[in-house]
């Protein structure tokens, strides 16, 4: 990960993300790598659900006719 996390945008975080979801499957790397890799996909995965939370609340603002929607 060459970009800092606070600064991805949401679809760089989710393929990050998703890398390490497949090195930790394949389950061939040692146990401190692997550690380190869960502890960078932990923070990409709260960095994307800030990001789908921050979208969620914007579109609950916005409609065609300025009033106020909530999406489950």
């Amino acid at each position: 990960m060459s970009k800092s996390i606070k600064e991805m945008p949401f679809e760089t975080a989710l393929t990050e993300l998703a890398n390490i979801v497949a090195e930790l499957e394949n389950g061939r790397l040692p146990l401190a790598e692997s550690l380190a890799l869960f502890e960078s996909g932990q923070k990409l995965a709260n960095h994307c659900n800030l990001q789908l939370e921050q979208a969620r609340l914007r579109v609950e603002q916005l409609t065609s006719d300025g009033e106020l929607i909530t999406i489950n």
